[in-house]
């Protein structure tokens, strides 16, 4: 496959990104995933640059961040007035960002034509992005472009998507997909042993899919019908949480190289890393 040779020369991650700000806020329930968040990239190179695909941000077509300097964007409501003062001033990277729009444009595998892609050049970085990489990368000095999901949120498209990201010619860059393995609001309120055993059993397959169970033509049919999976729509009323996990696995084209969980909101959440 053309990607093949590309793949060797980025690493990926999906993280599971917690509730809003509360990582930063010094919230118990985020212990456990601060914990691993701070350790996960240890004693590995720095990146040249890093490119979020964030659960927070859905387009039509896919756009990428262009801003030398990108903002923060507070997309959330509710929280102690700290939450509205996080900082991350990471620069931007706007000619990877052209870069990337090119690529996409250049995507043929699915339609026969290019994806419909474009610079969004006021967008800042919402919480998706700025939350999980402020414990990860904490002096905030490494370029960040983030990329958007497309709307339809098609698990194949996201997976091409990856394959064409993969083809960027840059050494040394870090994919992250950033959403969460768990996503029924309403059981965030109302945690019960029940509704953990069912996270589990999607979980757990979860687990055998992105790890070494499969040849990739399977994996890709596995994550493609992820709803049949059990319980799958119970831990994903809407998908947009799971589909940055789509992005990053069509990066790597293999099997990932850890699967880790932490405990988030009184559910266990996966992370994947293809190192």
């Amino acid at each position: 496959m053309q990607h093949a040779s590309a793949n060797a020369r980025h690493r990926a991650l999906f993280v599971s990104h917690g509730g809003g700000p509360l990582p930063l806020l010094g919230d118990p329930q985020h212990q456990n995933m601060r914990v691993l968040l701070e350790n996960v990239v240890q004693g590995t190179p720095l990146p040249a640059a890093i490119v979020v695909i964030s659960a927070h941000w859905e387009a039509s077509g896919v756009r990428v961040t262009g801003a030398r300097n990108p903002n923060l964007l507070y997309d959330y409501g509710g929280f102690p007035d700290e939450a509205y003062h996080i900082q991350y001033p990471c620069p931007g990277e706007p000619a990877l960002a052209r870069e990337i729009v090119e690529l996409l444009r250049a995507e043929t595998a699915l339609t026969g034509e290019g994806v419909n892609a474009g610079l969004d050049n006021s967008r800042g970085l919402d919480h998706g992005v700025f939350v999980p990489l402020k414990l990860m990368f904490p002096r905030a000095n490494i370029p960040i472009v983030q990329v958007s999901l497309a709307t339809g949120l098609n698990p194949l498209q996201h997976i091409h998507i990856g394959r064409a990201l993969a083809k960027l010619s840059r050494g040394n860059l870090l994919f992250i997909g950033s959403g969460f393995t768990f996503h029924n609001f309403r059981a965030f309120f109302s945690p019960s042993e029940e509704n953990e055993t069912k996270n589990m059993a999607f979980l757990q397959w979860l687990d055998k899919t992105v790890g070494g169970a499969y040849n990739e033509p399977q994996r890709v049919a596995q994550l493609t019908k992820w709803d049949q999976a059990p319980f799958a729509r119970f831990c994903h009323p809407r998908e947009e949480h799971l589909i940055p996990l789509m992005v990053v696995y069509g990066i790597a084209g293999r099997a990932s190289s850890r699967s880790l969980h932490a405990q988030i909101l009184n559910y266990t959440a996966g992370f994947y890393c293809w190192d």
